[in-house]
């Protein structure tokens, strides 16, 4: 048995007939058909550049701290200062893990003086986490 999937008709990808429209694929594990129009599917998926920028900005929050960060941040505009008090950390470290987060669009950052005062970069980045919390939170 290969790990493959068997083709129930001459409808391969590689059958030299073009483009594939509907596969119906046997999934040896499961014995089940699948009808799904691969093509349909297949011209609204990521493009690789698009899924790796995605990848590379949901990583953001795969380092607590910087979840914290954020987390402090939906509620308020918040210096850095602040933020060291709030997470019970050092400036160069709260400091780095803001700066990483700025490279990627998640908070914003605004001088007055010589105070650095950080937020979340737009709605969706508050959007987006609230909607996180509230999956992993829904059981």
């Amino acid at each position: 048995m290969t790990d493959e999937p068997s083709y129930s008709s001459a409808e391969r990808p590689d059958s030299g007939e073009g483009r594939l429209e509907t596969a119906e694929v046997v999934d040896e594990d499961f014995g089940e058909e699948s009808t799904a129009n691969l093509d349909a599917v297949r011209a609204s998926m990521l493009d690789e550049n698009s899924a790796g920028q995605l990848a590379d900005w949901m990583k953001a929050f795969s380092d607590p701290t910087r979840v914290r960060l954020v987390g402090a941040l939906l509620h308020a505009e918040l210096c850095v200062h602040d933020l060291t008090v709030l997470l019970d950390m050092n400036q160069s470290a709260v400091s780095h893990q803001l700066r990483y987060l700025r490279n990627m669009r998640i908070v914003k950052r605004r001088k007055a003086g010589k105070t650095v005062f950080y937020s979340l970069d737009d709605d969706h980045v508050e959007q987006i986490f609230t909607q996180t919390l509230q999956h992993i939170r829904h059981s």
